[in-house]
């Protein structure tokens, strides 16, 4: 069985207080694991930005994790790509290391070069959806539509809001054919905070479940 290290990350100290986003990390990188034959001899939590030239100087678990691997000439496992960062220059910069890192949803085959490919679409996509909101809002105010809550903030509110959900959908993914109604109960009993701390209804699960559908 190969040796890895584990990272895991939050944006927010909400998020990290729920526990859901760094639970559905773990959980996520124990399956693989599991799966794919690795051993992971220590899990680096961080709650930080991703955002930011500086990022690596603001995450020192991070930091920790690339010693480690280097001293093990282990892999650092994540979940998601954007768990270690949005930015394609800093995975760049990561891959200057010469650690090998594995993203689970992408599987163990992934490759430094697909890493770069799928960071940089992943980049090109958020421009392409922050261009065409400006665009909306432009013609929106040219025929003189009053944008009410959909501005710089209520768009940031929005998004924070889908960065929620996503921590979510390994659970959701677990529960899928069962209604609503059904899966409210269950997340209720579980204990599974909503993403705003409340407990489950219906309508929730259905609203967390279309935020999804939009990522």
């Amino acid at each position: 069985m190969q040796t890895a290290i584990a990272y895991v990350r939050v944006s927010t100290g909400k998020q990290a207080k729920s526990g859901l986003g760094l639970e559905a990390q773990q959980a996520a990188l124990a399956r693989f694991a599991e799966t794919e034959g690795y051993n992971l001899i220590q899990t680096f939590e961080e709650v930080e930005t991703g955002k930011g030239s500086d990022a690596l100087d603001r995450r020192p678990q991070l930091t920790a994790a690339l010693k480690m691997a280097r001293q093990h000439k282990a892999p650092i496992i994540v979940a998601k790509l954007d768990r270690l960062s949005r930015d394609v220059h800093f995975i760049s910069g990561l891959m200057s290391h010469r650690t090998p890192f594995i993203v689970a949803e992408l599987g163990a085959d992934a490759d430094p070069f697909m890493l770069h490919l799928y960071a940089a679409l992943a980049e090109k996509e958020r421009r392409m959806i922050s261009q065409r909101t400006k665009d909306a809002l432009s013609a929106a105010k040219d025929r003189g539509v009053k944008l009410g809550g959909l501005n710089a903030g209520g768009i940031k509110k929005r998004d924070e809001a889908k960065e929620r959900a996503e921590a979510l959908r390994p659970i959701l993914a677990e529960l899928a054919g069962k209604s609503a109604r059904a899966i409210a109960a269950e997340l209720n009993e579980r204990n599974v905070a909503t993403p705003n701390g409340g407990p489950w209804y219906a309508a929730t699960v259905i609203r967390v479940q279309r935020r999804l559908e939009d990522r």
